[in-house]
């Protein structure tokens, strides 16, 4: 299938709105985890109440990213990226209010305009740039990681100059801002038959697939133990003596490797027959690193390394089978939605479960070990989810 979009401005244009979008896609959300013992400590939270502002948003990606196709099969896909966008901003704002209950519902906000653009970026790439899948996947989990990795070093230095944590919340409607103003073209030139009446059938296929089921728990336990270890890093390294200031750097240095690489992946991925071995590797550098953070806290900078180039490998693995495995856009676009409604509702119990095991314990190591056990089973999935073939429903 050869690529749709054609004159070179137009192409230029799209790919930096994409990577400006994908800008928006983590850091609004994994920007207030450095914040985190502010805002317990403000509001007087439990930490398993302090890990809803975690859970808020995977919910609302577990629960909105199967109606995203439906969405984008009626008003197109560039016109259901321009709401996301539109719905992080209001999110953002609603989030920086002086109110608790007003907190949580700009959270669940942000999560609903994330799950847009999580489900319709891996099939616009799947329609326009069919033949380089794996390139403008690796770029935009490229970006996307970069400015979480900005915003998480940002946020605390801004929130210590005097703007307190709820102006560094409110600066991170940057991203999104820009998206938008960048978007706009796209909206004009919106192509309403982006996901066609026939993706219903895949819908309802997809569900019916072993493939589709191994893509999705590869992806899904991804984001389990993801989004336990960047929900509350810098609350396990301040327990082992780091200050919130250092916390926040490695915060920040996670994101950074995450992002690392969307620049090796890609390039790997085009010498491989098939991705077993480069998927099970990845999962397995997972595994390894949460076990380093209770054994060896001292190495914490390792281990922040190692366990953010293992998961951003394994989400842009993840993400580039959905593409490689799929065997339309419309497809590509359902199974995004299978891969990621699952995977974020799989992923909203990891942390409010780990902050009930913490409070129950005091202490972080069973969480750690749970979570090197998951990347274990993760491992397993992404040897079968790594062979070469194609999703085939009817």
């Amino acid at each position: 299938m050869s690529d749709v979009v054609t004159s070179p401005s137009r192409r230029w244009l799209l790919i930096i709105g994409i990577l400006l979008i994908a800008s928006t896609l983590r850091v609004t959300f994994t920007g207030a985890a450095p914040l985190l013992d502010s805002i317990r400590a403000e509001y007087g939270l439990t930490t398993a109440q302090t890990g809803l502002l975690t859970t808020l948003p995977l919910l609302a990606f577990g629960l909105v990213s199967p109606l995203a196709a439906g969405v984008a099969r009626r008003i197109g896909m560039e016109r259901s990226l321009f709401i996301a966008m539109l719905l992080i901003c209001a999110g953002i704002a609603v989030r920086s209010l002086p109110s608790v209950a007003l907190m949580f519902v700009g959270t669940a906000i942000i999560g609903c305009g994330i799950a847009l653009g999580n489900v319709l970026l891996p099939g616009l790439i799947k329609r326009d740039f069919a033949s380089q899948v794996a390139k403008f996947t690796g770029a935009y989990s490229v970006t996307m990681g970069a400015a979480a990795a900005l915003g998480s070093a940002l946020v605390v230095p801004i929130a210590l100059s005097g703007f307190g944590w709820r102006g560094a919340l409110l600066m991170l409607m940057v991203f999104p801002v820009l998206a938008l103003l960048f978007w706009l073209p796209q909206w004009r030139a919106a192509k309403t038959t982006a996901i066609s009446g026939s993706g219903a059938m895949h819908n309802r296929g997809i569900w019916r697939s072993a493939l589709a089921w191994q893509v999705t728990l590869f992806l899904g336990l991804n984001s389990l133990v993801y989004y336990v270890i960047i929900g509350w890093l810098p609350a396990i390294l301040i327990s082992q003596g780091y200050s919130e200031a250092h916390a926040g750097s490695l915060h920040g240095l996670l994101q950074l490797a995450t992002a690392a690489p969307g620049f090796v992946v890609p390039i790997i991925l085009h010498r491989m027959k098939d991705q077993r071995g480069i998927a099970i590797t990845v999962a397995l550098m997972c595994a390894v690193s949460a076990l380093g953070y209770w054994l060896f806290p001292s190495q914490a900078v390792l281990w922040t390394v190692i366990f953010g180039f293992g998961s951003g490998a394994t989400m842009i693995l993840g993400l580039t089978f959905i593409g490689l495995r799929a065997s339309s856009a419309h497809q590509a676009a359902a199974l995004s939605g299978m891969a990621q409604a699952v995977g974020y509702l799989l992923a909203a119990c990891g942390p409010p479960l780990m902050g009930k095991i913490h409070d129950a314990t005091g202490a972080w190591h069973i969480s750690l070990l749970a979570v090197a056990i998951i990347a274990l089973v993760m491992a397993v999935f992404g040897g079968l989810a790594g062979r070469d073939r194609e999703i085939n429903v009817g």
